[in-house]
């Protein structure tokens, strides 16, 4: 077994408890931290993928930017104080067969289905294609006009912004 299957299968391990972690807890806020640590091991796979660009969108958009609102939101809405509600025994019963279904599907295409033959004719392809140095050159060289129309609209929405906050203000 070479390292790269052994930290994938960690990384995969990682994402499958977590995600059933978070899931699984009553507090909303324990939950968000088991999503945080399935966002940290997604990363990991991207990055045993050759995917540095999207490893680190993963973490910095994902379990930073979204994980705060996330938590704003739970702070915000506090759900301790809702009342429960009562599931009703159909959907149970209706969640369970459409989830051992979708397992039924999973186990068949990792142990049934076979391989493609084309993947590793493309494989060096695709580890170039992530990196971040092919992404910004392709942004910078052929994609320049879209990147600066939104740098533009993105400076004209946070001038707005502050004109209607100031606005508020006075």
């Amino acid at each position: 077994m070479t390292l790269e299957l052994i930290l994938f299968i960690i990384f995969a391990l990682i994402c499958a408890v977590t995600s059933v972690l978070m899931i699984t807890r009553s507090n909303p806020i324990i939950s968000a931290l088991f999503l945080i640590l399935n966002f940290a091991a997604l990363a990991g796979i991207y990055l045993l993928l050759h995917a540095q660009f999207i490893a680190v969108a993963q973490v910095i958009v994902y379990a930073g930017a979204i994980m705060v609102l996330f938590l704003f939101v739970i702070m915000l809405l506090r759900p301790e104080k809702e009342k429960l509600l009562a599931i009703a025994p159909r959907l149970k019963i209706s969640a369970f067969v459409l989830a051992f279904i979708v397992l039924v599907q999973l186990v068949y295409m990792i142990f049934v289905s076979g391989s493609s033959g084309s993947v590793k004719a493309n494989a060096e392809m695709s580890i170039k294609a992530g990196t971040i140095e092919t992404i910004g050159t392709e942004l910078f060289s052929k994609y320049i006009l879209p990147v600066e129309a939104v740098g533009f609209l993105l400076l004209a929405a946070a001038i707005g912004a502050l004109v209607l906050a100031k606005k508020k203000f006075e």
